[in-house]
């Protein structure tokens, strides 16, 4: 038997290298979803990757951060923030709301000297989403750096880093674009390069570098890569870019929008105790609606027993103590559709029933349906 005869062939293995000319071709991509001219950095790894390297870069002993809490990842990033040295200002506001931009306008007038502030554009976790293009606009009146995690919002809504004034704006595929977690992009404004040349504490010879990419990758005319490309990763993230650039960005969110109004108006219907977390629907994200357990059921078993049914279902309990009253059902990506939003609320109906909950599945079907149009 020769050794060519012995030879076992995958679709995933044996491909040929991903050249810089390729590697920079997606990140042209990712600045035409984001309709950006800053510079696009994709980095090998999952978004916390450019999320925290992006704060460790642009942030030191001098910084005074407005720090703004609407879920967890806010959190996150107050604490990677005190680590690099800066002053915080933590704005937390409850997570069934959004901030408002008065809001951040107060804070700047309390604190004049903040000139960073952190926030998250749609928080996955709460189920809430925020005004950036108005906190944007008050951002930018201060002269303050603004940095925006768009990591569940990215096809989901909106997400333009230079018509809001955003200098450091993180995404990630694996929500709403529906793509590979592997990877991950960050936009940098000019402003933010300036700021993390002039921070003696940025990150340099380190994987969570970004001023090592700009040095050897952007600065260098893209033209040889710092290291090995994670391949299957960046060619899963050209064919979500080139998905999305078939079916229309405008198409996706509205397929978002539609799944979120669906969730909501059905579990409204559904009775049974259930209800949006997120008080008004103008601040719930479209990539995630939160939902709150009535008194005595416990979310996360209630969740379990929903996906006894159908483990394939885009169900979660809350995190840490909301695991006792909020589920989530995460329609994003594939799972934007009328038949997922339908099929998880009866699943939830279903035991909520089975736990001599009342329900009514017909009414949560037809309002589903109904707000979906």
């Amino acid at each position: 038997m020769t050794e060519e005869s012995t030879a076992v062939t995958h679709p995933l293995l044996d491909l040929a290298p991903l050249s810089a000319a390729h590697f920079a071709s997606v990140e042209d991509r990712v600045a035409r979803l984001l309709d950006t001219r800053q510079d696009v950095v994709i980095m090998q790894g999952e978004a916390l990757l450019p999320l925290e390297g992006a704060i460790r870069a642009a942030a030191g002993p001098g910084t005074v951060a407005l720090n703004v809490i609407t879920g967890p990842y806010g959190r996150t990033f107050g604490d990677w923030l005190r680590d690099c040295g800066a002053t915080v200002r933590d704005l937390a506001v409850p997570f069934h709301t959004a901030v408002t931009a008065e809001r951040i306008r107060e804070a700047f007038a309390e604190h004049p000297e903040i000139d960073f502030v952190s926030l998250v554009h749609a928080e996955a976790a709460t189920g809430n989403t925020n005004p950036v293009a108005e906190i944007g606009a008050v951002v930018r009146e201060q002269g303050a750096l603004f940095y925006l995690d768009a990591v569940a919002s990215v096809g989901a809504e909106p997400v333009l880093p230079d018509a809001w004034g955003v200098d450091l704006c993180v995404i990630g595929a694996q929500k709403a674009m529906g793509g590979p977690a592997g990877v991950s992009a960050v936009s940098v404004s000019e402003r933010a390069w300036a700021r993390m040349a002039a921070n003696p504490r940025a990150p340099r010879r380190s994987y969570l570098s970004l001023l090592d990419w700009k040095e050897r990758w952007v600065d260098a005319g893209r033209e040889a890569l710092p290291h090995a490309p994670a391949q299957l990763e960046m060619l899963a993230l050209e064919a979500c870019l080139e998905r999305i650039e078939t079916e229309g960005l405008e198409t996706v969110m509205a397929r978002h929008g539609c799944a979120a109004a669906a969730t909501r108006a059905g579990a409204s219907a559904l009775g049974g105790g259930l209800e949006p977390y997120v008080h008004k629907a103008s601040e719930a994200a479209p990539v995630a609606t939160t939902l709150r357990t009535p008194p005595g059921v416990v979310a996360s078993e209630l969740v379990a027993r929903a996906l006894a049914s159908d483990p394939a279902l885009p169900l979660a309990a809350g995190g840490g103590a909301l695991a006792q009253e909020m589920i989530r059902v995460n329609h994003y990506g594939p799972d934007a559709t009328l038949h997922t939003v339908q099929a998880t609320l009866a699943a939830l109906g279903a035991a909520l029933a089975a736990q001599g909950h009342p329900t009514n599945p017909e009414a949560c079907r037809r309002s589903a349906e109904e707000a979906w149009r």
